[in-house]
């Protein structure tokens, strides 16, 4: 039976596309929905979520944001009053014009982002310098009509949270951009163990009516890169176009200066391509809901009892342990019963689902006082004494989550490139594309270089990285990978994405 359900997940070597769709669809993260471009997020996937939310939200607020929420749909004529931004976005707008029989005497526009939105209540809401800073984020959902979706990646809604701040000086956004990019870096770090890359974005791959974006950018098993969160710097262009206007200390009316950033259920894909197996879903501890499964093996009615009682009394015991206070949350554990499935197929079911830890317990491991532990991103069965397990099962939580981002950060690592300096490091870079990876060259930050360089390899600049470790451009050649000139020349991350 285990080998006929494991024939469900193409592998990735084979099919690294349809590896990824076997598992959202198999361990039951999200499935199609009747509308086309969207999808149906299952208790599973959604319960990721829900984690995700929670923590971050912490994060969020410390940074001083309080949440809100702004309606879904928004005037046609807000988004035209910021032209970069409308054009931008304009290909992937949803309006509707028809609405309680009638036709709208205005277009209104689903949602896609909500600058234009918040802007115009900042502008009621802003007088003073006393005002300032202000700091607002939602929870919400976003809709963009995408004409090439995959689930959690990129469908036409998805939800996200957008964070909107005013501040009173440029020093003072920077500032706000800065320290949120640092947020989501951490995050991604801590909670997904999925290592990313923190940069800016070139001119060209900015968000539409920005100054500055900045991003995060992991790299997946397949060495694509994915855009894992953004925060940008608006600068005054949407407060000049709204007149969100405050008078300074000094008696004069000024515009605010601004910020937005977000992440979305994409860090749901992104940690799926990081993590996880040809078995299944690999999900980091700090995500799960139910961290261990005790599966009792009952040979025989006689047994059945015992072994019962002795998976109840271990449940009990590791959630007690004073090993599982350390732990930043609650140890989930859940003895699996249910008598109408066999233990193969509750290993089967566990492992497809990411369940971190899988303990098995039957009459003759009551007889050693031990059971078989099994750790997800390892598979090892090792056999331990009953009364050593709840310690072994804190400590293990807390490797498993410290190991993944190692693992992850090593193959980063591995599949990163330094290109020699001029043209001879295109040369290389079009040799080495195709296997993909990140690669490290110097760019004049010319946008016919950028485009040259889309255009010959699908590639595109991930952004330049602020990361020390990768700022300076060796010295043993500093021309452009393009053109060769050293003019202006940057670091640059170059890869192809998601």
């Amino acid at each position: 039976m285990t080998e006929a359900m494991a024939e469900k997940i193409t592998p990735r070597s084979q099919d690294f596309s349809q590896w990824y769709q076997d598992i959202v669809l198999n361990a039951r993260l999200a499935d199609y929905s009747p509308v086309k471009g969207c999808m149906v997020i299952r208790p599973n996937g959604y319960s990721i979520w829900e984690r995700i939310q929670q923590d971050l939200d912490r994060r969020i607020k410390k940074s001083g944001a309080r949440n809100a929420y702004f309606p879904l749909f928004i005037p046609e004529s807000f988004l035209k009053k910021e032209a970069e931004h409308v054009e931008g976005f304009a290909p992937q707008c949803a309006v509707v014009t028809y609405a309680g029989a009638k036709d709208l005497e205005e277009k209104l526009v689903v949602r896609p982002t909500s600058e234009t939105i918040i802007n115009s209540m900042f502008a009621k809401w802003i007088q003073s310098y006393r005002d300032l800073p202000l700091m607002i984020n939602q929870w919400a959902n976003v809709v963009r009509w995408e004409m090439r979706t995959r689930l959690f990646l990129r469908t036409t809604e998805f939800l996200w949270q957008e964070g909107h701040t005013c501040h009173a000086t440029p020093d003072e956004a920077e500032a706000e951009t800065r320290q949120m990019l640092t947020v989501y870096k951490e995050f991604a770090e801590e909670v997904l163990a999925m290592p990313v890359l923190p940069g800016m974005k070139s001119e060209s791959e900015k968000f539409a009516g920005a100054l500055r974006t900045y991003s995060i950018e992991a790299m997946m098993q397949d060495k694509k890169a994915l855009q894992a969160g953004t925060s940008h710097n608006l600068a005054s262009n949407f407060a000049q176009a709204f007149e969100t206007k405050f008078l300074d200390s000094d008696g004069k009316q000024k515009l605010v200066h601004q910020t937005s950033w977000g992440v979305s259920t994409r860090l749901i894909g992104g940690m799926i391509m990081t993590h996880s197996d040809d078995k299944g879903l690999v999900l980091p501890p700090r995500l799960a809901a139910t961290h261990v499964v005790i599966v009792p093996i009952m040979a025989n009615a006689e047994a059945k009892p015992r072994v019962l009682e002795a998976a109840d009394k271990l449940a009990a015991a590791i959630a007690e342990t004073p090993e599982a206070r350390k732990l930043p949350y609650e140890i989930g554990v859940l003895v699996d019963k249910d008598e109408t499935k066999q233990p193969g197929w509750k290993f089967f079911e566990h492992e497809m689902t990411g369940t971190p830890i899988r303990i098995e317990i039957g009459p003759r491991d009551l007889e050693k006082s031990t059971a078989v532990v099994v750790r997800r991103d390892i598979g090892k069965k090792e056999f331990i004494s009953l009364e050593a397990i709840p310690a072994w099962v804190s400590q293990n939580l807390a490797a498993m989550q410290k190991e993944l981002l190692e693992k992850a950060r090593a193959f980063r690592e591995a599949n990163t490139f330094e290109l020699p300096g001029g043209t001879a490091g295109y040369a290389e870079f079009k040799s080495k594309i195709e296997s993909g990876g990140f690669f490290m060259a110097a760019w004049c930050q010319s946008k016919d270089c950028e485009a040259k360089v889309k255009e010959d390899t699908k590639a595109t600049i991930r952004c330049l990285p602020l990361d020390s470790a990768y700022m300076p451009i060796s010295e043993h050649g500093k021309g452009c990978m393009v053109c060769g000139s050293t003019e202006k020349t940057v670091r640059t991350v170059f890869a192809r994405a998601y």
